[in-house]
């Protein structure tokens, strides 16, 4: 019993298929993005009110709401950026959400994943928002610049019509990082056939690219606004990677650490079992970034460690420095649902506080406990 234990708090059914939860920022709300059976969207904001939760507010839209995030937003406003099944970026103001702020035709399809920085965050640069898409574009914006991207990473004009048909790859997964100062910040994205790049939107090249075995669907940095340390990466296939990020290689690029059964089920018992299934989604601790969890496609979510190496560069045979990756221990692990969990969001202020959200039309609200033991 020393270990953490993930605990279910609150069970809440839903009527619409469930695509993203966030917290709102200095609050005990949180935003449940998704679609009605109708392709509507919905965006409903929930209270933790004591043993239940109660519904504050339901907003009703034209079109399907995928992802979303507070990244890019102050605390006074709270604006939420919303990335929608038509390719188009909102920003709402969640107490006045029918006229947005912000409205842009952003890509040519779906907005598969979005992330933003430089709001609540001090002396990390400009408030922007990333936005990746099925057209396989990865776009920034900066809401106070106008309705263009002020960096467009989109792939070369390919041969035929529509989205994808000339060749071009899905992105499903973007994350903003190595923001630790007003001029530096990176990129990373990860697309469905396994490619893994990182944009260096300072001097607009691609820093480091690399490709894996199966298609990438969460990406996140350990930290946003500080020198690059450590990237998280799950795929297709039940993949769990964790790139090492401080010293790059000419030709090695990052050393990483991989775990290849982290989406395979998970028994009463703690025995890990069953073929591999996707791994959606990885988030780390607030409060510790050396902990993360990520959830799987068996509907089971699991809480990581990441233990550093005795050294973490070495000298390589030709006298360059090579980094050496670490290690990952499980600390804890729970099936919650029979369906996908898919999204995940670690309250910034509560330790051990969070919300998910299944594929079973579920949101959840969880504690975790003995994390300030680590």
């Amino acid at each position: 019993m020393d270990k953490p234990q993930m605990i279910e708090h609150l069970h809440e059914s839903v009527s619409y298929t469930v695509y993203d939860t966030k917290w709102i920022p200095l609050s005990a709300k949180f935003v449940v993005l998704g679609s009605k059976a109708n392709s509507q969207g919905v965006v409903d904001i929930f209270e933790l009110n004591e043993d239940k939760l109660v519904k504050v507010k339901s907003i009703d839209k034209k079109v399907a709401f995928k992802c979303g995030t507070f990244g890019a937003a102050s605390l006074r406003n709270r604006h939420m950026a919303i990335g929608d099944f038509e390719g188009r970026l909102q920003v709402l103001d969640l107490e006045h959400p029918d006229l947005a702020v912000y409205n842009v035709k952003a890509h040519k399809g779906i907005i598969n994943c979005i992330d933003a920085i430089g709001g609540t965050q001090v002396d990390c640069g400009a408030p922007e928002i990333v936005t990746g898409s099925r057209d396989g574009a990865v776009k920034v914006w900066d809401i106070r610049q106008g309705q263009s991207p002020v960096v467009d990473m989109s792939p070369p004009p390919q041969m035929g019509d529509g989205i994808n048909k000339g060749g071009s790859r899905d992105c499903w997964a973007v994350a903003f990082g190595n923001a630790f100062n007003s001029e530096e910040r990176v990129v990373a994205a990860g697309y469905d056939n396994g490619d893994l790049k990182l944009f260096d939107l300072r001097t607009l090249s691609v820093r480091w690219e690399t490709t894996l075995k199966n298609g990438i669907c969460g990406l996140e940095f350990d930290r946003r606004d500080i020198p690059m340390n450590k990237l998280g990466v799950t795929t297709l296939e039940g993949g769990l990677l964790v790139y090492d990020l401080r010293t790059q290689h000419a030709k090695k690029g990052f050393s990483y650490v991989e775990e290849r059964n982290a989406g395979r089920s998970v028994g009463t018992n703690g025995v890990i079992s069953g073929p591999k299934a996707t791994v959606w989604t990885v988030r780390h601790l607030p409060q510790n970034r050396d902990l993360f969890l990520t959830g799987g496609g068996t509907g089971s979510i699991r809480l990581w460690q990441y233990e550093y190496p005795d050294k973490r560069v070495i000298d390589d045979t030709d006298g360059s420095k090579v980094g050496v990756a670490g290690s990952l221990q499980m600390l804890s692990a729970v099936t919650l649902s029979s369906q996908p969990v898919h999204c995940f969001d670690w309250h910034p202020d509560k330790l051990g506080l969070a919300v998910c959200g299944a594929f079973d039309q579920s949101v959840r609200v969880l504690i975790t406990t003995k994390l300030n033991t680590f």
